[in-house]
This record gives structure tokens, C-alpha cells and sequence, in this order.
């Protein structure tokens, strides 16, 4: 199941950097988890400082 960022998401660019597959790129307000290319790792979850990345 993909993971996906909360409007919580404070911009910080911190889960991109940790994306071994590069699903994450900023959106409007908030970086986005493309669903098909997210393979469920959790690196993201564990790299955001705010905790606004969870399972769908």
C-alpha cells in the first residue's frame, strides 16, 4: 500500500531526499507520494520531522 503526505506537510523536502525510488516531488503547498511508483519502503515516514507521511 502506497504512503501518503498529509496537509501537515510543512515543505521541508526531507522525505524526497530519503525516496530510494524517487516517488516524491513537491506539489502545490505540499509534497506529493505518486502512488505507482511508491514501493510501501517507509523511508519517507521515518525522514519527515513532522509526521505527516503515513500508509494510505
Amino acid at each position: 500500500m502506497a504512503y501518503v503526505i498529509s496537509d501537515s506537510c510543512i515543505s521541508c523536502g526531507s522525505c524526497a531526499g530519503g525516496c530510494p525510488v524517487g516517488a516524491i516531488s513537491e506539489g502545490d503547498g505540499k509534497f506529493e507520494i505518486d502512488a505507482d511508483t511508491c514501493i510501501s519502503c517507509g523511508a519517507c515516514a521515518g525522514a519527515c520531522p513532522v509526521g505527516a507521511i503515513s500508509e494510505e
